[in-house]
């Protein structure tokens, strides 16, 4: 399992060290990982290090510190390095160990700024080490211009960023983005990953993130976001017994369709058989009932009334339009009878405004701005994007529902505070019927483990964030799904749900 952290929390756990007299003993080990990330990256891309040319943009604190100590490493291997003096200034140490290696300094000011963004352009690597962790804000003045020139002009870049630490302009803490902000192929970070790498729009900026070990880990506290890796998949994913039967491997209800969109009843039922329920029972009107026994002969329709039906969880929502009053009256009944709930877009707007954390809302953006707005808060889809980690802890929080927000990055948060990001779709899922997939599998899931509580403390995860897991749970199978579907080019909702079981078994 990956675990993020606040910078605050970063800088706490590196306090003893501090204290101690051993700063530059962390900065050395930091700079050292750096250096080899970089030139594993080089190889990866064919290019041998020897000879290639790196430039590090380098602040003034201790990120710059980093920079200007692994490229006075790379020149030590035969790189040709020059720093960018962003600041005017920088750390002294690194800055005599890049001198002695031979490196190349330049300050930044306004009148050089459009020479030194050239001269970063023509560079294999551009190292990004202006802000660390503790900076307020984002870039200003010629920093900011050097940056703006760069990422406006990507396609002139000759080399690869590395970003250390974060992406300089990036809250650690949030992920959000402080314009302008040079965006990474890699991010190098220190001690443990920041939580702002694993959320969007930081995300966006980050590219693919490597964590290096310096000597702090043991004093880190409680993270404050993780993420689900295979292995843990692997011990949360349901597993039948011996003699289990269709009743015991867990019965889902779905209340999903209407007679304006149908389909999502289908799709929702095929994802909830594809993550393995024993049995699913639909609930809805004639058209969709009669369009999924045709296209799911496994599952039971009927009977009408919630209070009817036995089953251990519910799936609630896709495709329910404003005006399918008979739908939204199940819904309810529905989340009255206690059991855990998947809530998908019609169904959002229909829930009481107090709800419980075995109730996982599964809303886009959109849906999330408008859910705010019910408890007093004017986000807007803008206001959503812009800080999802904010949003989606406010959301579960004033609810007191669990929240998974769909999106590149999809976050799920507990109405504790405990946050799971998951990143494993691909673009092209964006795609018609996706979240009724999703919606389905969750509720497959919720099914069949949410009575369990000993495989979530085997992952060190506490039983009253186990709802949250399985929304990761879910989100991860839904995009390595999708993924898998994909093989690159457009896929369909109903692939999505065809590749689940495959999935399954690899894991």
């Amino acid at each position: 399992m990956i675990s993020a952290y606040t910078g605050s929390q970063i800088r706490q756990a590196e306090k003893p060290y501090l204290s101690a007299g051993a700063g530059a003993v962390l900065m050395q080990r930091a700079a050292y990982g750096l250096a080899n990330a970089v030139v594993r990256e080089l190889k990866t891309r064919g290019i041998r290090p020897y000879g290639a040319s790196v430039v590090v943009l380098a602040g003034k604190g201790n990120n710059g510190g980093d920079g200007l100590f692994a490229a006075a490493m790379l020149a030590g291997r035969g790189m040709r390095a020059t720093a960018v003096l962003t600041a005017g200034e920088g750390h002294a140490g690194g800055l005599a160990a890049l001198e002695r290696a031979g490196g190349r300094l330049h300050c930044l000011s306004e009148y050089n700024v459009a020479e030194l963004a050239a001269t970063a352009a023509r560079a294999d690597v551009v190292i990004d080490a202006v802000l660390g962790t503790g900076a307020q804000g984002g870039l200003r003045g010629p920093a900011a211009q050097l940056v703006e020139r760069l990422q406006g002009n990507r396609a002139a870049v000759a080399g690869f960023v590395v970003a250390c630490d974060i992406p300089s302009g990036v809250d650690a803490d949030t992920g959000e983005a402080n314009a302008p902000v040079l965006t990474a192929a890699l991010t190098v970070t220190f001690g443990g990953a920041k939580a702002g790498l694993l959320a969007d729009p930081g995300a966006d900026h980050a590219g693919r993130v490597v964590v290096i070990p310096i000597g702090i880990e043991d004093e880190l506290p409680e993270p404050a976001l993780r993420r689900l890796e295979t292995a843990d998949l692997a011990r949360l994913l349901p597993q039948p017994a011996r003699r289990s039967h269709k009743y015991s491997r867990g019965v889902v209800g779905v209340i999903a369709g209407s007679q304006a969109y149908p389909g999502a009843a289908v799709l929702a039922c095929r994802g909830a058989l594809a993550a393995g329920a024993g049995m699913v029972r639909y609930l809805g009107p004639q058209e969709p009932t009669e369009l999924v026994r045709h296209a799911c002969p496994e599952v039971v329709c009927g009977p009408d009334n919630v209070a009817d039906a036995h089953v251990q969880a519910w799936v609630v929502g896709s495709g329910i339009a404003d005006d399918a009053h008979e739908q939204l009256q199940r819904v309810r009944d529905a989340v009255d009878t206690g059991l855990a709930v998947a809530a998908d877009a019609g169904a959002l707007p229909a829930l009481p405004e107090a709800l419980a954390p075995h109730v996982v809302l599964t809303p886009h953006s959109g849906e999330l701005a408008r859910l705010m707005e019910r408890y007093g808060a004017e986000l807007g889809r803008a206001g959503v994007d812009g800080s999802t980690l904010a949003a989606v802890r406010g959301a579960a929080a004033r609810s007191g529902a669990t929240v998974l927000l769909k999106g590149a990055t999809t976050l799920v948060a507990a109405p504790s505070g405990a946050v799971f990001s998951q990143a494993e779709a691909t673009p092209w899922m964006a795609t018609a019927g996706s979240g009724d997939v999703l919606a389905g599998i969750l509720g497959s899931l919720l099914a069949q483990h949410g009575d369990s509580e000993a495989a979530f403390a085997a992952c060190g995860i506490a039983a009253e964030h186990r709802w949250a897991a399985l929304g990761a749970l879910a989100a991860s199978l839904h995009g390595r799904a999708g993924s898998l579907a994909s093989a690159g080019g457009p896929v369909t909702a109903g692939a999505i749900a065809h590749s689940v079981p495959e999935v399954m078994r690899s894991l």
